[in-house]
């Protein structure tokens, strides 16, 4: 049966939503799980956008949510032409997409990283929507989880939301991570790296930021972690790859690295993870970061806190470290102290972690989804 990968945009472009669509569908049409993506193009939408945030505007006050909305759902499957009387499977990254009222000869799954109502709370999201509308949201988003065959969740917390939030059987409901977001081929053909060295003036610590949102996915507590590792005598440096460098703040400790686009300048990527101590993520919000699988994937231990669905993609302590949400930056400093002395037992302890590096790729993630969907 024709398995298709559908989501707010086109499967095959790189660009969709944080790259996530583009690698499990190349992974998915390796295993045989996928057989293509239906390809959907939502900025050819913009003018009716702009004609339903009008009205909604003018009737309640509030211009958002066109996204949410059975219109754009609708108008946004409707050149695809998908058959209503074959059977057709569909993993759907969307829960609205498609409407809950899809053709009986249909199997719709989805696989998410957040329900709709995180992204409202948690995200901020929700304040730009009438409520009336909201409620209206949230019931066809749980008439269709209830419809779906399988709710697969990129993160215990979004589980534990279509479960407690919209009454759903947890018998329906699973979570699988994903994975890195970075080409195996590509990997495979690059050359072992050094472990990076002991922490010194030459050659400080280096605390690793990846992704394009500072201030949320924590930067500035970074530089207060660098400024309480320096007080320990530990020099320090937060490497920041995604933001634009004109918008951060000016910080000693600070070097920002800009875009590195890890699909045409892979190597330059992967060596200056492999750099990192740490990678860190200490957001005020998450729901499935890739930034951590990348640097897991990649033999590079972590430091995050207990945020949303952070704490799916760190396993185990093998990892790295979880602190209790918003930690106190001289405790984690007292941490990572305490980690690197030895440094022999870093290193021993970083060794262990690259052996695993298949855990955090897209192809163990999608024998997973096989297992559950098939």
């Amino acid at each position: 049966m024709n398995h298709k990968l559908l989501c707010c945009g086109d499967a095959t472009n790189l660009a969709t939503w944080s790259n996530i669509p583009y690698f499990l569908l190349q992974a998915g049409l390796q295993n045989g799980l996928l057989q293509g993506g239906v390809p959907l193009w939502p900025e050819r939408l913009r003018w009716q956008r702009r004609g339903w945030n009008l009205a909604q505007l003018l009737r309640h006050g509030k211009p958002g949510g066109f996204q949410y909305s059975r219109r754009f759902t609708r108008a946004l499957l409707a050149p695809a032409r998908l058959p209503a009387d074959q059977p057709l499977l569909l993993l759907s990254h969307f829960p609205l997409l498609p409407a809950a009222d899809w053709p009986a000869a249909w199997r719709v799954d989805f696989y998410i990283d957040a329900t709709t109502r995180q992204v409202f709370d948690h995200y901020g999201h929700g304040h730009r929507l009438a409520q009336g509308y909201r409620q209206q949201v949230l019931e066809r988003e749980r008439l269709a989880y209830r419809r779906a065959g399988s709710i697969v969740c990129m993160a215990q917390w979004a589980a534990d939301s279509v479960i407690n939030d919209y009454g759903i059987d947890p018998a329906k409901v699973h979570v699988v991570p994903g994975g890195a977001n970075l080409a195996e081929d590509q990997l495979s053909a690059l050359p072992p790296a050094a472990l990076p060295p002991p922490p010194s003036v030459d050659h400080p610590l280096r605390l690793g930021f990846l992704g394009k949102e500072w201030q949320r996915k924590g930067g500035p507590f970074l530089l207060q972690l660098a400024e309480a590792l320096q007080e320990k005598g530990i020099p320090t440096v937060i490497r920041a790859i995604g933001p634009d460098p004109a918008f951060l703040p000016a910080h000693p400790a600070l070097q920002p690295l800009g875009f590195l686009n890890k699909q045409t300048h892979t190597a330059r990527f992967v060596a200056e993870l492999r750099s990192w101590h740490f990678g860190t993520l200490f957001s005020s919000a998450e729901a499935a970061p890739r930034s951590n699988l990348e640097c897991l994937r990649l033999g590079v231990p972590v430091l995050s806190h207990a945020v949303g669905g952070i704490a799916s993609t760190l396993p185990d302590s093998g990892c790295g470290m979880l602190f209790p949400a918003h930690p106190a930056a001289a405790d984690v400093a007292d941490w990572i102290a305490a980690r690197l002395s030895p440094y022999g037992g870093y290193l021993t302890w970083r060794a262990a972690l690259a052996p695993r590096w298949r855990e955090f790729s897209w192809d163990a993630a999608v024998e997973q989804l096989a297992k559950i969907l098939l």
